[in-house]
């Protein structure tokens, strides 16, 4: 993301917020088939906060969009109409929230919103027409009018003319303006805004900006709107302080005072005097800072003035923000500095120099060091910890979207969305889930008279879930459509010349398993959703980014599911290091079961003359890692050794070494380049850096698992 002014991504965070919510909103309206008042109100606050909002940074376009769809939801807030289309509504607010969102990524990125509304904003506006025929109402009502006599409204319903300002807020007023007779009132006013409504900041420099079009003198408190992090906190808190002078009198300062959004109290005080004023500096500086058109939209900072008394500002009695956003880069580099940290400690308390010595006022601190080092670490990561809720949830608009351009019928089903991940994680899953979601509809779920013939009901099921198991998270596809045809399946990859093995030695699993090769797809024509052969393929490539494992299932005419595995976290785990031969290697301890000294009974060769022994009741193979990486050093005797069982994918695996070393935190990193080029990498996911500051490669027993399968 580019660098931004801070109004700017203060208006971007809250956007996001509210399309998303705006989102939600609507899919739960139709799902239901009806707006419930609360969702109304919800969705007309949402939609009138970001036309004032975007109407402020002069993003006029967005402004008018929201401006028509909130002008729907008015009507059917405030008319009560007994005809809804929900369907046609959603529809309508689904593509505002796409063409903002849309705008919101050019913003992200350092550019201008510079789409059009402007046929978006004609279709609302010639539905709300037509809406209201339907339900007997005179379409050209001022809504205006029916928004003067309701206490909810607050803004007119036509779309303003563009603003041709070239400025975004004055830092003060140049020229008192006066009445005709040339008299000036003086007023004390206190607004308080509604904590639901957000952008505090944003509200607080919209009412200076109209003000000063109307003021003479202006001050008001807090004054450092956007560089006073606790400004926000003091205005919901004490409202926020204005004092000025102006021709105006008290019913029209008050009106104009009224047209502020998300405004819930108004305390308007006519004075005598400057006197009266509790704040009022002097000598007063008059500037004006103008942005040219070109230049991007910036917020003018108030000139500092010296103030008679301190001002009690919240957050210095019990009752301060308990949230606060934080940039990802800067998670991201303070989970580096940790991993650093973890490193160094190990560098320090196995330093081959001290090995042997009788060191006890050392080991005391260095334990400490380790508490100390092991609880930063906890701490970090629960800060990258988020739950998959949010990306869950727009898996709605998915399904939702494919079952009306396709005809199908379907509804997703949301389990464990609470269940929390690195943050990473949420950033790189939501692609690979889109597109088994997308899968699971169009190649799946079957048409309605299709289902009602099967004996299935009309309407499918996806079921979309996620638990912690051990250090993973498991996530689960699953739906109960037509499964996968394995004759089809087998027959495409025969074309696609992808067999490896005679067609009558691979599992159903196996053949399932080629939808992920890339370019495959089963599909003979086209289409916008699928026949490409690239979805399932970008889902391998970024569920193995995330270091996890993707597997796949069908029940012939009775469904599919999908499970993909993935670590919690990615940059620091427990693992085991041993030794075989003279080289280290580190298992993850979340992947052993346990370790042994086997005995000569205890080993068996199957018919493959592969080595095996028994674990729960069932035979597992057992890989030699000093065969595997060429370790001419290495014991041989499996008796002399120690075997440790790991577990990948519901399977068991015997890894043999030659000795345990111990458990240490390791940090995972990339293998260099150069490493790669002189070692086998077969099984190999990444590589850490050992106390004594040898680099030791961290192996993956699912990959091993992977290698005995093919």
């Amino acid at each position: 993301m580019a660098e931004n002014e801070p109004m700017v991504e203060v208006f971007i965070y809250e956007t996001r917020q509210f399309l998303e919510q705006l989102e939600q909103v609507a899919l739960a309206s139709e799902d239901s088939g009806s707006f419930q008042p609360e969702d109304v109100n919800e969705v007309f606050r949402a939609m009138h906060t970001i036309k004032g909002s975007a109407a402020m940074m002069l993003y006029d376009e967005i402004s008018h969009l929201a401006h028509a769809v909130e002008d729907i939801f008015f009507y059917i807030r405030e008319l009560h109409p007994e005809k809804i289309d929900v369907s046609a509504v959603t529809d309508i607010v689904l593509t505002a929230v796409d063409f903002m969102n849309g705008e919101m990524d050019k913003l992200d990125s350092g550019a201008q919103p510079d789409a059009s509304s402007e046929e978006l904003q004609k279709s609302t506006q010639e539905f709300l027409r037509n809406f209201k025929l339907e339900n007997g109402h005179d379409p050209d009502v001022d809504l205006r009018k029916a928004k003067k006599t309701s206490p909810k409204a607050v803004e007119a319903a036509e779309p303003a003319e563009p603003a041709k300002q070239q400025y975004f807020i004055q830092a003060v007023k140049p020229e008192e303006v006066k009445t005709e007779s040339g008299s000036n009132h003086v007023y004390k006013a206190v607004l308080h805004f509604d904590p639901e409504g957000g952008m505090v900041e944003v509200r607080a420099f919209g009412v200076i900006n109209r003000l000063e079009d109307q003021a003479g003198e202006l001050h008001y408190l807090p004054e450092k709107i956007i560089e006073d992090e606790t400004a926000a906190d003091t205005i919901l808190k004490e409202g926020f302080k204005l004092w000025f002078t102006t021709g105006l009198g008290v019913e029209e300062v008050r009106k104009l005072l009224d047209e502020t959004m998300c405004l819930t109290g108004l305390e308007l005080t006519e004075l005598s005097s400057t006197a009266e004023c509790e704040y009022w500096p002097t000598p007063k500086q008059k500037a004006v800072q103008v942005v040219e058109e070109s230049s991007p939209i910036v917020p003018v900072k108030p000139e500092a003035k010296p103030r008679p008394a301190p001002i009690k500002q919240a957050g210095h009695d019990g009752h301060e923000s308990q949230m606060i956003s934080v940039r990802v880069d800067k998670l991201d580099r303070l989970m580096e500095l940790v991993g650093e940290m973890v490193i160094a400690e190990s560098m320090v308390t196995q330093n081959p120099d001290i090995r042997g010595m009788e060191l006890s006022n050392f080991d005391k601190a260095a334990r400490q060091l380790h508490k100390i080092n092991g609880e930063l670490q906890d701490r970090v990561m629960a800060l990258r910890m988020v739950p998959l809720e949010a990306t869950f949830k727009k898996m709605n608009r998915i399904v939702r979207d494919m079952t009306k351009k396709l005809g199908k019928q379907a509804k997703l089903v949301l389990v464990g969305a609470d269940t929390e991940v690195d943050k990473n994680v949420t950033e790189h899953i939501g692609d690979p889930l889109m597109h088994i979601i997308r899968n699971s509809i169009d190649h799946g779920i079957e048409m309605p008279d299709v289902r009602v013939d099967a004996g299935k009901p009309e309407q499918g099921t996806v079921v979309l879930s996620a638990q912690n198991a051990g250090g993973e998270v498991v996530i689960r596809i699953e739906d109960d459509g037509g499964g996968m045809n394995r004759d089809r399946i087998m027959k495409k990859a025969r074309e696609k010349g992808i067999l490896t093995k005679p067609e009558e030695e691979y599992t159903d699993q196996e053949v399932y398993s080629f939808i992920f090769a890339p370019g495959f797809s089963t599909k003979e024509q086209v289409t916008e959703f699928s026949g490409r052969g690239v979805g399932m393929d970008v889902v391998v490539s970024n569920i193995k980014a995330l270091g996890g494992t993707i597997t796949v299932d069908s029940n012939p005419g009775k469904g599919s599911v999908t499970i993909i595995r993935i670590p919690l976290t990615l940059a620091i785990v427990e693992g085991m290091c041993i030794k075989v031969g003279g080289s280290g290697y580190t298992i993850p301890i979340s992947s052993i079961r346990r370790s042994f000294r086997p005995e000569e009974g205890d080993i068996f060769l199957d018919v493959s003359g592969q080595e095996m022994f028994m674990e729960a009741g069932s035979p597992c193979p057992i890989v030699r890692l000093h065969r595997l990486y060429d370790i001419g050093t290495a014991k041989e005797q499996l008796t002399e050794g120690i075997l440790l069982v790991t577990e990948a994918d519901d399977h068991y695996l015997g890894i043999f070494a030659d000795e345990l070393v111990g458990v240490q935190q390791i940090v995972v990193k990339p293998v260099p380049g150069y490493i790669q080029a002189m070692t086998k990498m077969t099984g190999i996911t990444g590589c850490t850096i050992l106390g004594d500051g040898s680099i030791s490669l961290i192996i993956d027993p699912g990959k091993l698992m992977g290698l005995l399968v093919e």
